[in-house]
């Protein structure tokens, strides 16, 4: 086996926010991949907009920077749970993964899992410990919860034996021990070359490449990424889409491109160990081998996780349907789930029996919502269905369902409350720990629809200062019926605009999720009852006009803040008989059925 001496392969894994791709920008700042001058985002491998403003990574990129003549390929992993498809693949593609953890936080439950991965994977690992610059930081001891964490997954002596710096990737320094002075990335790049192994390539002839991920252009049509392993390729060449059971399609390899910092560069052909993109080949999937058409084996594959939550997307027919949006139609919604689904292979969309219905199922709440925000920000209009999850069956005739594994990070004061609700939602409580600073730590196992709707009460009651993760752990026997939401809704009765005087006189009824001058309709729900049951209302009523007048009574009306929904909160408000409708200009919540009569007589004929 020859290797490439002059690549490197990695993947950077942690939790949500450890500073991933913060530790990228310092690289490349380091590299010389900014001009001096040059304007650069923070963060430049979000560049999704929803990464910007949600401050996650959600879609895997890859990113190439030289150092001292060796050019180092970066994938960048979503450090989400619910996009754990995602993490997976990745790993495929790469000989060794930058470990990041929180100097603060420590080892979280996605860090976990995606490191059980990569050992799984016999990748090498180095670690490091970032932020070391935080308010109450305890690197040392971090180090310590890596190495426990490492044992508790079973490594082998050799992956027990690390590589690992401390490293503040905010402010571009790294340290090989806590009393060294401040040094540079350098110190980082020195130890990626020197301890993660050149790629393998068995010198043979033969292209081979194990397809990773998807990516799709309206010029180029599919383009599959992954990582040569062997052969080389070239525009013009031939290959095959192979799986265990033969070959699937042909195709011809029409453009092929390597990765160049930020930027996929059009290249004459590649070789062995180069991640690259190429296009051409329609029946590329996740998990397919190309291969050169004469000789057309293929690689090992992996199990594409499966989904664990389902919505049903329907045609908007609201009142207000077609007036905010320009792609109303099931055809528009059906072809752009169906050109998703090409590219984000963790979701599956299905044909129900109503032509205007489809049920799209995905790893969780958050993998769907972006989704949905994406189409919104399309121009699409859609009505969206409470999540529902996925159960399966046992060989015994067991259901079971998802169970996520979670972590709370809490204050004292409220780790009560937390521990409260968490066991009326069915969650086993498995662990306890005191933290500094007065934080607890909990870690449950939860129903996967225990969580449905949780995290806005978990902010509630935790005073925006809890922290709340969680990652699929397995499949358990059903844990039974779960409470519903406690509250009613506050339902328009009538067509029309709100009055600041109408909402005024009802405030004692609920909290309002409009305010005043809002366009508002029969069935459209505008507020959350402070009681058990709805309560149909009239927000358009205006005040009625004599001729005498009191002096001080057309003082201005005062109105408590309407509380405005994202998409987020109004999927995890709604019930089985309600909608979020979704337009690119207003998310709405609104009955199923719009009429008051009619939805009377459907809950009396339900309650049988």
């Amino acid at each position: 086996m020859s290797a490439k001496q002059n690549i490197r392969n990695i993947a950077i894994i942690a939790h949500v926010d450890h500073g991933k791709t913060t530790l990228v920008d310092a690289i490349f700042n380091h590299t010389g991949v900014f001009r001096e001058n040059q304007q650069v985002d923070a963060r430049v491998l979000d560049s999704n907009p929803q990464e910007r403003e949600r401050g996650i990574t959600i879609f895997s990129k890859n990113a190439a920077t030289v150092y001292n003549g060796c050019k180092i390929n970066i994938v960048d992993t979503p450090g989400h749970a619910d996009f754990g498809g995602e993490v997976e693949r990745i790993l495929k593609m790469v000989d060794g993964v930058l470990l990041l953890v929180d100097a603060f936080e420590g080892p979280m439950p996605q860090t976990k899992f995606v490191l059980r991965k990569a050992l799984e994977l016999d990748l090498k690992p180095v670690v490091v410990i970032n932020k070391i610059d935080r308010p109450q930081a305890d690197p040392v001891k971090v180090h310590d919860q890596v190495l426990d964490l490492f044992i508790a997954l079973g490594a082998d002596e050799e992956q027990l034996e690390f590589p690992y710096l401390f490293t503040s990737a905010k402010m571009g320094i790294a340290k090989a021990a806590m009393e060294d002075g401040d040094h540079d990335m350098s110190l980082l790049l020195d130890m990626i070359v020197s301890e993660i192994p050149a790629p393998e390539s068995s010198g043979e002839e033969g292209f081979r490449m194990l397809v990773t991920s998807l990516d799709y252009s309206d010029y180029l049509g599919k383009i599959a990424i992954g990582r040569v392993q062997r052969g080389r390729v070239r525009p013009g060449d031939a290959l095959a889409v192979v799986t265990g059971e033969g070959v699937e399609s042909k195709g011809t390899v029409a453009k092929v491109f390597t990765f160049d910092k930020m930027q996929r560069v059009e290249v004459g052909e590649a070789g062995a160990g180069d991640i690259i993109a190429l296009s051409g080949i329609a029946g590329a999937t996740v998990g397919r081998t190309l291969a050169a058409s004469d000789r057309p084996e293929a690689l090992a594959s992996f199990e594409i996780s499966k989904p664990t939550l389902s919505m049903l997307f329907s045609v908007n027919d609201s009142p207000f349907a077609g007036q905010e949006g320009r792609e109303v139609t099931s055809r528009k919604i059906r072809e752009r789930l169906m050109k998703e689904v090409m590219t984000n292979v963790a979701l599956t969309v299905e044909e129900t029996d109503s032509a205007d219905t489809f049920r799209v199922s995905g790893r969780g709440e958050l993998h769907l919502s972006v989704l949905i925000e994406s189409m919104r920000r399309e121009g699409f209009e859609l009505s969206i269905s409470r999540p529902q999850v996925i159960t399966r069956e046992a060989g015994d005739g067991t259901v079971l369902e998802p169970v996520e594994q979670v972590t709370i990070d809490v204050p004292e004061e409220y780790n009560g409350v937390v521990i409260e609700k968490m066991g009326r939602r069915k969650a086993e409580m498995k662990h306890m720990e005191t933290l500094k600073g007065g934080m607890v730590r909990l870690e449950f196992e939860i129903p996967t629809r225990g969580l449905i709707g949780y995290s806005q009460e978990f902010t509630t009651d935790t005073k925006g200062e809890g922290m709340l993760s969680h990652v699929f752990h397995d499949y358990q026997p059903y844990r039974g019926k779960l409470p519903a939401r406690e509250s009613g809704a506050l339902v328009s009765g009538e067509n029309g605009q709100s009055v600041a005087y109408a909402i005024a006189s009802l405030e004692d009824r609920g909290v309002f999720f409009i305010g005043p001058n809002v366009r508002v309709y029969e069935g459209m729900v505008v507020g959350e009852s402070t009681r058990e049951f709805d309560i149909t209302l009239n927000v358009c009523k205006t005040k009625k006009l004599t001729n005498m007048r009191s002096s001080g009574a057309d003082e201005a009306v005062r109105l408590t803040p309407a509380k405005i929904l994202t998409l987020e909160q109004a999927l995890e408000f709604i019930n089985d008989d309600e909608l979020v409708e979704v337009t690119p200009e207003s998310i709405r919540i609104r009955k199923r059925i719009l009429d008051s009569n009619m939805r009377a007589k459907a809950a009396k004929k339900a309650r049988g």
